[in-house]
């Protein structure tokens, strides 16, 4: 008896978008869908820790910014531990206050992304070694078959950067330069700028995760 085998093709690939916001952030979109909407404020008013802005845009290889791009963070509380079971560091506690993941869209017409959150703690990695407080993002759009992660850290951490032990992965210094995020202050805030470059001599490095 002949068994006939029946090959089966690969699903075709989709980007993300254009309609993704309708999808994962339906308020930007002006859809009222979700009981729960999950947007780009990390805080309430009894979370611990400095209050800061992270903005910025994604740019193309031709230097423009994106407009229909999805940004997620996660990151550590201001003790420098996640909401997450998975984390068993000592000595640190859960800020029940502070949600540590965020979602937000580029702005339609600047292609500006902002969220409003906490400068996180320094986080103890799986090796043991201490890693700089950092902020992690995923990042999908039209054009992107797949996410693409990598990580924010601060211009004013200097020390602990430099001995981070994933920014001393980085050969190149200049390469590590694209994941630091420079502090301003502005009408009071606290703002740290952090734009994404997709492509180009600037290409922002990216982690395969």
């Amino acid at each position: 008896m002949t068994q006939q085998l029946n090959i089966l093709r690969e699903t075709a690939s989709q980007t993300a978008g254009p309609y993704v916001h309708i999808g994962l952030a339906p308020q930007q979109a002006g859809f009222d869908i979700f009981e729960n909407d999950f947007g780009n404020v990390l805080t309430t008013p009894q979370t611990k820790g400095e209050r800061i802005r992270i903005e910025g845009c994604v740019i193309d290889g031709s230097g423009t910014p994106l407009r229909d791009v999805l940004i997620e963070i996660w990151q550590a509380n201001a003790e420098g531990k996640y909401a997450h079971p998975g984390d068993r560091q000592a000595g640190k506690s859960v800020d029940p206050a502070f949600r540590g993941w965020g979602r937000a869209c580029s702005d339609f017409e600047t292609g500006v992304y902002c969220f409003e959150t906490i400068k996180p703690g320094a986080v103890v990695g799986r090796d043991g070694r201490l890693m700089a407080p950092h902020i992690n993002f995923w990042i999908v759009a039209r054009g992107i078959n797949v996410g693409l992660n990598t990580r924010m850290y601060f211009g004013d951490e200097t020390a602990a950067n430099a001995a981070d032990p994933v920014i001393r992965l980085i050969e190149w210094e200049v390469r590590r330069k694209t994941l630091i995020a420079q502090r301003e202050a502005r009408d009071g805030q606290v703002v740290y700028r952090f734009d994404i470059r997709l492509q180009g001599d600037d290409e922002t490095v990216f982690f395969d995760i």
